[in-house]
């Protein structure tokens, strides 16, 4: 987080006060909370308000909430801040659904960002649904948005538009691998997330998809903030030209796939001329790197062409 000293924000809580006080907060109620994805600044007048007037706060890392709150001026003891993190979810959720019971107001908090979007959240809002409790949110940052936001996303011709959030790809090469390729024929742009000793791992794999746009977010909202756009295929060189580009958070928005001309027929031509040297698998990679053709659609072809053998030579 960005270092602010405590005493800056004794006008926010005024006003925090001021502008939320007089709202209305239920009791019984969990409260899921966004806080900052770096900047301290950019918590919001309510999150402020509700942080102080809540019976307890749930929280991802409680040394970390802790230091979060006295940032802001809010010094909470710690039998007020309730452990629950990704290993302990469905468990802790319980002791929360038992304070809702009796008619607590209960804060969730994660580390960074808005809860349950990979981070933990979703059990313990399932859970406290299912118990017959009310679940309000308050908005505020995330960084899924926050790249969204800047890396100019436009509808491609044939109308694709918005964007998938897939979150953290699988850690293993192999199941990586294949995650990309499964995004190689999502139309839509696709927004991704990824720790710093994964990155070029990452970069390594979406390389693959040539020349489709990748812009990369890294450490957001903070000192270092880095905010570029390059081709997939020019993804490991940007990261090894300099060693601070694998340090920090990450989010990656891959952009909407190019839409494939001539109703495809620029990717088939390429495919036949492709498939009389190369595996179909192969055949078809390359076919979608060079046209711009959906994968799915070329492989298709590939097993038509394959199935009627080569041309008469006399036809």
């Amino acid at each position: 987080m960005t270092s602010i000293a405590p005493a800056s924000f004794g006008a926010a809580l005024l006003a925090a006060r001021d502008a939320a006080g007089a709202q209305h907060y239920p009791q019984a109620t969990l409260y899921v909370v966004a806080t900052p994805i770096g900047n301290l600044a950019d918590i919001t007048l309510r999150a402020l308000h509700l942080l102080q007037l809540a019976d307890a706060v749930a929280c991802e890392d409680t040394r970390h909430t802790q230091s979060l709150l006295r940032a802001y001026g809010i010094d909470r003891p710690g039998a007020q801040l309730i452990a629950l993190h990704q290993h302990n979810e469905s468990e802790a959720a319980q002791g929360v659904i038992a304070r809702l019971a009796a008619g607590e107001r209960i804060a969730y908090v994660s580390d960074a960002g808005t809860p349950g979007v990979s981070d933990p959240g979703a059990r313990l809002v399932a859970a406290v649904r299912t118990a017959g409790h009310r679940v309000l949110p308050l908005p505020g940052a995330s960084s899924v948005t926050t790249l969204v936001g800047a890396a100019g996303l436009v509808d491609t011709a044939d109308g694709a538009g918005g964007f998938v959030f897939a979150g953290f790809l699988p850690s293993k090469a192999g199941e990586r691998d294949a995650a990309v390729l499964r995004l190689a024929d999502e139309p839509r742009s696709v927004v991704l997330l990824e720790a710093p000793h994964r990155i070029e791992a990452l970069a390594r794999a979406l390389a693959s998809l040539g020349e489709r746009p990748v812009t990369v977010g890294r450490e957001l909202t903070k000192q270092f903030e880095e905010i570029d756009t390059v081709a997939a295929a020019a993804l490991p060189a940007w990261f090894a030209a300099s060693r601070d580009r694998t340090r920090g958070e990450f989010a990656l928005v891959l952009h909407p796939r190019p839409t494939a001309t001539d109703d495809g027929a620029e990717g088939e031509r390429v495919l036949r001329l492709l498939l009389a040297e190369l595996p179909v698998k192969s055949a078809v990679r390359v076919a979608a790197e060079i046209s711009g053709a959906p994968r799915n659609a070329l492989y298709e072809a590939a097993l038509r062409l394959r199935k009627e053998g080569p041309a008469d030579e006399n036809g």
